[in-house]
Formats: C-alpha cells, sequence, structure tokens
C-alpha cells in the first residue's frame, strides 16, 4: 500500500463494511428485536414549502394499508358509467346502421350475417382516411324495407365476433362529402 495515500484504512469509499448508527439510541433499537419493541420516532418536520403544498393540496395524506387498499371498491367517489346506446332510428329505408362492430369485422363478414335474414344489396364497413382501420360500425343496405325491419328484429343485441350489435335504421339516406 503506498504510504501517500490519505485514506482511512480498512474499508475504502463506504462500499460495504460494518453499519454505523448516528447514534446510541438507534442502535439499541435496532438490537432489540421485533419492531413492536422498538421506539416511535417524531415524524420528520416538513419544510416551508412542503407546509405550503400540503395546504394547497389538502394536507399530508395517509398511505392507506394492503388491507383499507383491497377493501374500498374501486372507482371509489366515482359511479360506474355506461357508454349510451344508440337511439333505436325507426326502419323507413332498406339501409341500416350496424354498430359495436368488432373491428376485426369485415364486410364480407356483415354481408353473409345479413344474407341469413334477407336478400344484401351492399353492406360496408366505415373506416378512419388515414390509416384505414375500421371505426366500429357500418352501413347494411337491404332489398326491401320489410327486409330491413326483419333485420332489425333479428340481429339487434345478437352477440357477433364477441360483441352485441346495435343495428336500427339508418338517419341519413345519401353520401356525405
Amino acid at each position: 500500500m503506498n504510504t501517500n495515500d490519505t485514506r482511512p484504512q480498512g474499508r475504502r469509499d463506504n462500499r460495504g463494511g460494518r453499519r454505523r448508527y448516528n447514534d446510541r439510541n438507534d442502535r439499541n433499537d435496532r438490537s432489540r428485536g421485533p419492531r413492536e419493541n422498538r421506539t416511535q420516532h417524531a415524524p420528520k418536520k416538513l419544510t416551508f414549502w412542503q407546509k405550503i403544498v400540503a395546504f394547497f393540496t389538502g394536507g399530508a395524506k395517509k398511505k392507506a394499508t394492503p388491507a383499507q387498499r383491497t377493501s374500498r371498491p374501486p372507482y371509489e367517489g366515482k359511479s360506474e358509467r355506461k357508454a349510451p346506446r344508440p337511439e333505436a332510428v325507426e326502419v323507413t329505408s332498406p339501409k341500416l346502421y350496424v354498430g359495436n362492430l368488432s373491428y376485426d369485422a369485415t364486410e364480407s363478414d356483415l354481408f353473409d350475417l345479413f344474407k341469413g335474414v334477407g336478400e344484401v344489396q351492399n353492406a360496408e364497413i366505415v373506416t378512419n382516411k388515414a390509416t384505414y382501420k375500421s371505426k366500429g360500425f357500418g352501413f347494411v343496405t337491404m332489398l326491401t324495407v320489410d327486409e330491413a325491419k326483419r333485420a332489425v328484429a333479428e340481429l339487434h343485441d345478437k352477440q357477433f365476433m364477441g360483441r352485441s350489435l346495435v343495428v336500427s335504421g339508418s338517419k341519413s339516406e345519401g353520401v356525405r362529402d
């Protein structure tokens, strides 16, 4: 070892070794055994800025114990919100709105589903212009208004690809720009 070394002998740079205690009481508390027997230390004193933040945020929040965390219902204080169902539109034309479609559904799947009810002229799924991904709804045009009414009666709230379909009359006849 170099004689010009100014570092203390033994463990260097605080890399392990014996644990040093700050005061005598701390050492005695650790040597007593179970945690219940140790003395409770006073809570840490808050700084000026911590007091200001605590004032504006409602004070220091106590952390919940694991038992309290599990006994609390999820979303405490909030009512469980369900998405509103689309309004039922009376069927006055052969064009139908089909909502709550699976994003994996294709136009041919939709065509085949409605073909079981009556003759289908057209089936289209509305997609995002930029990504070409389904928006989750589409339109089906049946041959007659009677077939459209029968399709609504049979397929509304039916499970299709893991989702409950919403089938109703279409609000618009024309094509949008």
